[in-house]
């Protein structure tokens, strides 16, 4: 069987939304298949392995996954995403032969831990969002030109937004929120420079009025061409759709964890 995110699609669809399990065919790579769903949501947790399942395993942390193998299962990986587990791994079937499975369960969404509306002025939300996302490798990008960057473009640009480029380089929070490299290269007719997109074409941008860049709002304008203003910079806007499940523009309630996927390493 090839194996491609199209594939995974298929085989999701096949077990459907709730609870449900497939063994898979024996020639299958499971690491290849761990890889495709780690791309899809992020880093996973390990269930079991080598038969063994890890003791704090709980209906928090994806034991639903477990029940349809019993004692059989080898080795079980999982992510949380929405209002479903997903694992997949290896476990013996009927016959005693350990294959490559796939399964998923039904998640209660917890409530994620929102960053308040009221937060002191002095948070450094570029260090919080180095904590939301567990971000530990150094600086990405370190090195970059800012000065040739808005002499291009004419204009200064927030010191929030180049802190996060060199710290991550490129790539999506969450595998899902593209953080541009450097804004779109001239101001649109609108005033809005846009900083970040998503695949959902909502464009991630800043009202660019004033001389101070690092008190520009953000305003997403969606694919529907409606702008949203919010009265914060672009790390504070990140950490608070990461984390409220309030928040408009949420991305908290998908995934139980966040990180950022850097495209080179997964190149």
């Amino acid at each position: 069987m090839k194996l491609t995110q199209a594939t995974v699609n298929d085989l999701l669809a096949e077990l459907g939304p709730g609870d449900g399990y497939m063994y898979l065919p024996s020639d299958l790579d499971p690491q290849a298949l761990t890889d495709l769903l780690d791309g899809r949501y992020g880093a996973a947790r390990t269930l079991v392995l080598d038969g063994f399942t890890d003791p704090t395993v709980d209906e928090s942390r994806g034991a639903a996954l477990l029940v349809p193998f019993e004692d059989r299962a080898v080795k079980i990986r999982a992510w949380a995403y929405g209002d479903q587990w997903v694992g997949t791994g290896t476990a013996r079937d009927a016959g005693g032969a350990e294959r490559p499975v796939l399964v998923v369960a039904h998640r209660e969404v917890p409530e994620p831990l929102a960053v308040g509306p009221d937060e002191d002025e002095g948070v450094d939300w570029m260090e919080r969002l180095r904590r939301i996302t567990g971000w530990t490798q150094p600086a990405q990008r370190p090195d970059v030109d800012w000065a040739e960057v808005e002499s291009r473009l004419g204009s200064a640009l927030p010191s929030d937004y180049k802190r996060m480029v060199e710290t991550f380089g490129e790539g999506a929070f969450d595998g899902f929120l593209d953080l541009h490299q450097e804004p779109w290269t001239s101001f649109r007719e609108d005033g809005l420079l846009i900083w970040a997109g998503t695949e959902h074409e909502n464009l991630y941008c800043w009202r660019a009025d004033g001389e101070d860049p690092d008190r520009w709002p953000v305003v997403v304008q969606t694919f529907d061409g409606e702008d949203v203003p919010f009265d914060c910079q672009a790390t504070e806007f990140v950490c608070r759709i990461l984390t409220d499940p309030h928040h408009p523009f949420t991305m908290a309630r998908y995934f139980d964890t966040h990180w950022f996927m850097n495209y080179r390493e997964s190149g």
